[in-house]
């Protein structure tokens, strides 16, 4: 089942405001989704940059969302666990920190932002700084829907 996810920051497929960037105040934009599947347990928040040179990038893991929760607000900390929002956890990304880290590509053509959010039948049972192939490995057979935005910036 699908389920809409959008930004109150940028349309779908629009550029992403310097302000979430590590050209700006590099804080995480405004994400909110639609009802999830009967049977959600928790929600799973990646964002990835495939344009990245050499592989995709990841730029946020959060997981252990729960079920009760259908936005984050603009500026999420970038602390492991986020007791504001249900306790929810997040990982260590691929610029070595746990939490949000914004688009920062290389000067040239604009790279596309990948937001992805996972509904699961289930809470994963992971501690704060989880990598991705982790929370991916716990995800599995567990995905009832998904949700993507994705948004645009270059320098």
């Amino acid at each position: 089942m699908e389920m809409e996810l959008r930004s109150a920051a940028f349309p779908p497929g629009g550029a992403i405001p310097r302000k979430y960037t590590c050209d700006g105040e590099n804080t995480s934009p405004p994400l909110s989704w639609s009802s999830p599947p009967p049977g959600t347990r928790s929600f799973v928040l990646i964002m990835d940059d495939p344009d990245a040179p050499g592989r995709t990038f990841l730029h946020w893991l959060l997981y252990g969302l729960p079920v009760g929760v259908s936005s984050l607000p603009e500026g999420v900390p970038q602390t492991p666990v986020l007791e504001a929002l249900g306790g929810a956890r997040q990982g260590r990304t691929d610029f070595g920190k746990v939490g949000y880290g914004g688009p920062c590509p290389p000067r040239g053509r604009p790279h596309r932002y990948f937001f992805r959010l996972y509904a699961l039948d289930a809470e994963l049972d992971l501690s704060p700084g989880a990598s991705r192939a982790e929370v991916e490995a716990a995800m599995r057979g567990h995905v009832l829907g998904e949700g993507e935005l994705m948004g645009t910036y270059g320098r």
